[in-house]
């Protein structure tokens, strides 16, 4: 048998087991963030994606409980900052985790938003829409403007790790 084969087969869904199904999926890792009462606030989200092309809008999932769910809606705005590999400090500093020595973010400002210098893009939304779901709710941003590097490695995320991807070649896809 492979380890392909291998599935665990009970078929229960239950949200431990969710997470650990969903886990296989790797991601990228983003710090989204706002600017509410001229304070910076941010948060580590691999619950991103791309919804359109045109017109651009992408989707960030937020815990209903979260406290960044309050400061984009009262903000109506939000930034996406994609994580360069470097950055896996920077994205445990965002996602609340104790860190004897946390790293001091520093961030670039366009569209009068913050963005997480470094990072491999930048994209600026303004919110067009949100939905609740479950637990969470996901915001729609209109991608106003956007900012990118040619090259870099991006942070990935695959069964709750960190990880890097082998062998990867750069395309530009004409751009």
């Amino acid at each position: 048998m492979t380890s392909c084969e291998r599935l665990v087969d009970s078929g229960d869904v239950t949200p431990a087991r969710l997470r650990a199904a969903l886990g296989r999926f790797a991601s990228g890792v983003t710090i989204v963030s706002t600017v509410l009462d001229d304070e910076v606030h941010g948060m580590t989200a691999n619950a991103f994606t791309s919804v359109s092309l045109d017109p651009p809008l992408v989707l960030v999932s937020i815990a209903e409980s979260a406290k960044m769910d309050d400061w984009i809606r009262a903000s109506g705005r939000f930034a996406v900052s994609i994580l360069h590999r470097d950055q896996e400090r920077l994205s445990l500093h965002f996602a609340g985790a104790p860190l004897r020595e946390p790293p001091a973010p520093a961030f670039t400002w366009r569209y009068e938003l913050p963005f997480v210098d470094g990072a491999l893009a930048h994209l600026a939304c303004s919110v067009s829409d949100s939905h609740p779901a479950g637990d969470h709710v996901l915001h729609i941003g209109n991608v106003d403007g956007l900012w990118f590097q040619h090259g870099g490695e991006p942070l990935v995320f695959h069964t709750g790790m960190f990880r890097a991807l082998e062998g990867q070649e750069e395309q530009t896809w004409g751009l």
